[in-house]
């Protein structure tokens, strides 16, 4: 895909969580590309979420307008249903059409214990981290795939942790973690069956190791000097910025053979391999085979040949 092209001219999307991370790099490609783009979540300038972070979908939507394309930003709780359902009203009555959904919808860092068993886990914080990041995606699913269906075309893209493959054969973090990302790819694979004979389709998307503005925070740098932290952290080498996993998305809505991938568990890292894409500096980091044949199998950080 060439970057320069704005492929998404016409297009509407909804971006649910697009206030950090993930999110927002999908949002801001997205309108990269021409798209117009609400960008719904809870931390706003007028409140801050549970996060109680400086970052806003006023921030997101503002950034998708200089990227090229129109940002809206909704104050939106997704786990609350009458909000969602406003939400997908507003955008029927002001474009009468949706061509793109992601649900990016997450809030669990500060909640998940790591790799605490199911016994030992605070069980409060467990089930709203599965509030979060499951039951989210279903509310909005149910109110905005209707819209979404109404021309053919359409794109679910179900945001998660880790391809199908890898998760199937490893622990992720804790009971609570592995079950909530576990879900959402198992969301994708049933969304498919439901929304391909009927003219869209549905994925499953996860970015690598994503540079996100927590992790950043976490090991005590910036974009500008990420690298900083590779001594500490060498495989943090093969990271990406948010805005890979952005780019792998935009392909997605303007591959009209999207269908191809209907149902199926992808990564940022494949997608660029197929459609031509990188990120930010040039790169193609192909963060899950990396994991597979270097870091989990504890060599030496070397990315050669991975990004």
């Amino acid at each position: 895909m060439e970057q320069s092209r704005r492929t998404l001219e016409g297009k509407v999307a909804l971006v649910a969580g697009a206030t950090r991370g993930a999110g927002r790099g999908i949002a801001v490609q997205l309108g990269a590309q021409g798209a117009t783009v609400y960008a719904s979540g809870r931390s706003s300038r007028a409140g801050r979420s549970e996060y109680d972070r400086p970052e806003t979908i006023e921030d997101t939507a503002e950034l998708v307008t200089a990227a090229g394309g129109r940002g809206i930003a909704v104050v939106a709780d997704h786990l609350v249903p009458a909000e969602v359902e406003a939400l997908v009203r507003r955008i029927d009555a002001e474009q009468g059409r949706l061509d793109v959904l992601v649900n990016d919808i997450w809030g669990g860092e500060l909640l998940f214990e790591w790799e605490s068993p199911v016994w030992e886990h605070d069980l409060d914080k467990g089930l709203r981290l599965l509030r979060l990041a499951v039951e989210t995606h279903a509310v909005t699913s149910h109110f905005a795939l209707p819209l979404l269906l109404r021309e053919p075309g359409g794109l679910v893209v179900e945001m998660t942790d880790g391809t199908a493959e890898y998760n199937a054969s490893r622990y992720r973090v804790s009971f609570f973690y592995d079950i909530a990302k576990s879900s959402v790819l198992r969301m994708a694979f049933a969304l498919g069956h439901e929304v391909g004979p009927r003219g869209a389709t549905a994925v499953a998307l996860t970015p690598g190791w994503m540079r996100s503005e927590i992790m950043l925070e976490t090991f005590g740098v910036t974009e500008e000097n990420w690298r900083d932290a590779l001594e500490a952290v060498p495989h943090f080498e093969i990271s990406e910025t948010p805005s890979y996993v952005g780019r792998a998305v935009a392909a997605l809505a303007a591959d009209p053979q999207v269908a191809r991938w209907n149902g199926r568990s992808l990564s940022s890292g494949q997608l660029a391999g197929v459609y031509g894409f990188t990120d930010l500096d040039g790169s193609r980091p192909d963060a899950w085979r990396y994991m597979v044949e270097v870091q989990d199998p504890g060599r030496p950080a070397d990315t050669t040949g991975y990004r």
